[in-house]
């Protein structure tokens, strides 16, 4: 890495880039190894990872940090989740609220379900159960951790396990919480992008002693063609947004629990 006074660069900027590219490399970089490494004080490193993480670059986790999606995702699936970034966020930071440090947990596929994965409470260390392929490789770096992986035929488009292996595995499987997305949400149902995972979801559903969905304000106004279930399936919506007079009505009809996250 070469100096700063051979560039120009502001102070810190090639220390940054250099964070940046080992998050590249390794997906996950502990604050001890980057202070060991780059020769500096705890404190800097972990400014540098505070600028960063509200430059959008990174996320900071427990004791360290690691790239704002998993170094597997596609195009596609990083391209989704830069929308309505700020909005899955707040959700994902309200509903990590409902989480007890020994609880297991059902994670869904999806961007959302992916930000919930980055916001596990620091004291945390109950079980994940998961089929998405990024919230397993974001949990490699959580150790403390103990994952159930669920495989299966591979989507790619939702980078998630899907089909008979899968369902079957849930089984035999039990969680406190499942975290739940969909791809839009009615008055009444949910609904799913394709019928490849309408399965899968189903069987997160019935495995879980409460189901959450998450789901941003955009799925309110969304269309997806694959009926999922309903607001019977629900039992707590985590939302950005107050709902309308109707969904609040359709929500209060079917016994569902709103919570809204907080604005910017």
């Amino acid at each position: 890495m070469s100096s700063v006074g051979s560039t120009g660069a502001p102070p810190g900027t090639e220390r940054r880039a250099e964070i940046l590219r080992l998050l590249h490399v390794n997906g996950f970089q502990s604050v001890s190894h980057l202070t060991e490494l780059l020769g500096v004080s705890d404190m800097t490193v972990r400014r540098d990872l505070k600028r960063l993480a509200e430059h959008g670059e990174l996320r900071v986790v427990h004791g360290g940090a690691s790239l704002r999606h998993a170094t597997l995702r596609t195009a596609d699936f990083t391209s989704r989740g830069a929308q309505e970034r700020g909005a899955k966020r707040r959700i994902a930071q309200r509903a990590a609220e409902l989480i007890e440090p020994d609880d297991t947990v059902a994670i869904d596929a999806g961007t959302t379900a992916f930000e919930l994965a980055a916001a596990l409470p620091d004291d945390f260390r109950g079980c994940v159960i998961s089929h998405s392929v990024p919230v397993l490789q974001h949990m490699l770096g959580v150790p403390a951790v103990r994952v159930i992986g669920l495989g299966g035929e591979l989507l790619t488009g939702s980078q998630a396990f899907v089909g008979a292996l899968t369902t079957e595995a849930l089984a035999g499987l039990r969680a406190n919480t499942v975290f739940l997305g969909a791809a839009a949400v009615g008055q009444r149902d949910l609904f799913v992008a394709t019928d490849h995972e309408r399965p899968t979801k189903r069987a997160l559903i019935e495995c879980a002693e409460r189901v959450v969905l998450l789901a941003d304000h955009s799925k309110f106004d969304a269309a997806a063609p694959v009926r999922l279930g309903t607001f019977d399936d629900v039992d707590t919506l985590v939302t950005d947004r107050p709902l309308t007079a109707s969904m609040a009505e359709a929500t209060d009809d079917a016994g569902v629990a709103v919570l809204v996250a907080d604005g910017e």
